[in-house]
């Protein structure tokens, strides 16, 4: 004996649609000038471009984030309010509860991760 699903009702594939959406866009990203950012269920990478005044809403994590400056290799950002000093070689800061890395820096972008 097969067994047939019942159709979609116009309703529920709306539901679904909006709810894959929303869904999208909290994983996805954020509000942001001249960042851009890939986040999962805990932790966000954020890529900031270089040599702009870059920052970024961070709904998921409850933040915003920006790039302050860059001196060779110690790169500024302020995260939740809080300015931090970052290099490639340190181990996390902690800010608001959050774990914020240096992963990269480059002469044209800047890769903070930003974690619960």
């Amino acid at each position: 004996m097969i067994s047939r699903m019942p159709p979609l009702r116009p309703r529920r594939i709306a539901a679904l649609a909006t709810g894959l959406a929303l869904a999208g866009a909290v994983l996805a990203g954020c509000s942001s000038e001249g960042a851009s950012t890939q986040c999962g269920l805990d932790q966000c990478t954020v890529t900031f471009d270089r040599g702009v005044e870059a920052s970024i809403e961070l709904p998921l994590l409850g933040i915003d984030a920006k790039l302050v400056g860059v001196d060779g290799e110690v790169v500024t950002v302020e995260v939740a309010g809080q300015q931090l000093s970052l290099t490639t070689e340190q181990q996390a800061a902690e800010v608001a509860g959050l774990q914020v890395t240096l992963e990269s820096v480059t002469d044209s972008e800047i890769a903070v991760k930003i974690s619960r």
